[in-house]
């Protein structure tokens, strides 16, 4: 949120898309409810369980007068994110997203775990149990990389300056 809020500085309110049937997206949820007041924001939580439920949330969003979006991973949203991608563009919403491959998508930007690096801890994991390591042994690994990925052809699009500091921690501007 406060990289979202660096990308569009007089935001105050801002729409959370959701999947309640996603016990991640939930705790995503929590998480940004926590940090909203630290940021001067508001949020506005909006339920999505499924694709005929996406054009809804936009109008709630345009209707409240949200400034911006945060899109929450999961598999319902990562199915769908071209149609999601192109809605957030069509209301003119800079939306920050929970995977990369929304940005390469066409989205704003992502802050957001590195997926191929999680892919291959799995597979070390996975080596060392058909290797014989019971996998109750095994330590709990929270992810170590996260990727910060903006789309400048977005931002210019939406009117939005991104801060050059941002710019240089970003580990990938798609031009």
């Amino acid at each position: 949120m406060e990289l979202l809020k660096q990308v569009v500085p007089k935001a105050s309110r801002v729409a959370v898309l959701y999947n309640p049937a996603d016990r991640s997206n939930v705790l995503v949820l929590k998480q940004l409810q926590e940090s909203a007041p630290s940021l001067a924001l508001t949020l506005q939580p909006l339920e999505v369980r499924e694709p005929r439920e996406f054009e809804g949330a936009f109008l709630a969003m345009s209707r409240e007068r949200a400034h911006a979006m945060f899109g929450t991973p999961g598999v319902l949203t990562f199915e769908h994110k071209k149609v999601l991608v192109d809605l957030a563009a069509k209301r003119r919403i800079p939306a920050m997203w929970g995977h990369r491959q929304f940005v390469d998508a066409g989205g704003l930007m992502s802050y957001a775990v590195n997926v191929y690096d999680q892919i291959q801890q799995t597979a070390v994991y996975v080596d060392k149990i058909l290797k014989g390591a019971k996998p109750a042994d095994l330590p709990v690994e929270q992810p170590t990389k996260f990727e910060l990925v903006i789309n400048l052809k977005t931002a210019k699009a939406l009117g939005l300056t991104i801060p050059p500091s941002l710019l240089a921690r970003a580990d990938q501007v798609i031009e």
